[in-house]
């Protein structure tokens, strides 16, 4: 269950961290198919002004103790050259050892590393932080290549748009990608971004003056059904498939290939859901052409069978509603 939001935070604030937590969790999208959150932001010191450190304050009405029973308790960018309280850090490891999900966005992961809850855990964070974390906290895998990561019950992300990615993917995870995708039109953003694509881009590869690689990624996505090869991909880029490749594996993080995959197991995941087509019409509508082969990537990159992701995410009552 993923029903109730609560959000830690500590000054400075990070606003535009909150404001994520904020438009995701806190807006009401129920006229749209959205389930309702009971959205929480709480503090050690309730109604005191807490400073942004950019000429603005925020202030939370709410205790600590309003995540007491939260199914997911948020925590947004925190300070690095001091710990959280004795009572923030409580809270955490309350909320870790009645089982909730724990999700970081940017430096909000120095404050669940304080608590002790990510020892021997892989996370995420933003670039810049990755190696002052690893060093203060050797017990935690940093990676400092990822986007998101969810190890267990705890979601760490990078810094501003991958908080979004992080919380779509929860909202994907506890909800369908149905959900997901709605939220996100809604806000104008992806969709979906796989946690393990890079977080910048070290040395660019160009295209050429007339083409841009998002025409090529949005070319796919129109064409998921046909039977598509690298040298469709870098005739439609108007660049060689080497040229491509690189373009690809440089800024994606992926080959043209996995890429393709990917958004064939995300069509996949709407058909599931929306509809009670068999898995082979699935698999012909997503770009498959065969269940076998959907069987195999969907289980390499979901974790579970197609069978399986219908029957977890397609019983749900407000899917009902919404499609009824």
């Amino acid at each position: 269950m993923l029903q109730t939001v609560a959000v830690i935070l500590l000054e400075p604030v990070a606003v535009f961290e909150l404001g994520v937590l904020t438009e995701i969790f806190g807006v009401d999208r129920t006229d749209d198919g959205v389930p309702a959150f009971d959205f929480r932001v709480c503090t050690e010191d309730p109604e005191t002004p807490l400073a942004s450190g950019t000429g603005t304050a925020v202030v939370a009405s709410l205790p600590l103790s309003a995540a007491d029973d939260a199914d997911l308790v948020a925590l947004p960018s925190a300070p690095l050259d001091r710990p959280p309280s004795d009572a923030v850090l409580r809270a955490v490891r309350s909320a870790h050892e009645r089982g909730a999900r724990l999700l970081s966005v940017c430096t909000g992961v120095f404050t669940l590393a304080h608590s002790g809850v990510l020892d021997g855990r892989r996370v995420a964070t933003h670039w810049r932080h990755a190696a002052h974390l690893a060093d203060s906290h050797p017990s935690v895998v940093v990676d400092a290549d990822l986007l998101y990561h969810q190890d267990g019950p705890i979601v760490s992300s990078a810094g501003t748009a991958a908080g979004i990615d992080a919380c779509l993917h929860l909202i994907r995870t506890a909800h369908g990608p149905a959900v997901a995708n709605r939220i996100a039109r809604r806000m104008v953003v992806p969709a979906h971004r796989r946690g393990d694509q890079r977080q910048f881009v070290d040395t660019p590869v160009g295209l050429g003056p007339d083409h841009n690689l998002q025409e090529v990624i949005d070319w796919i996505d129109d064409h998921l059904t046909d039977p598509l090869s690298i040298t469709d991909l870098a005739r439609v880029a108007g660049v060689s498939t080497r040229t491509l490749m690189r373009r690809f594996s440089t800024e994606v993080g992926v080959t043209p290939h996995g890429w393709l995959t990917q958004r064939r197991v995300a069509r996949a995941q709407e058909l599931l859901e929306l509809n009670s087509w068999s898995i082979e019409e699935v698999a012909a509508r997503s770009g498959f052409g065969s269940a076998p082969l959907l069987r195999h990537h969907f289980r390499r990159l979901m974790g579970v069978t197609p069978t399986e992701f219908r029957r977890q995410f397609a019983a749900e009552p407000w899917s009902a509603k919404v499609l009824g």
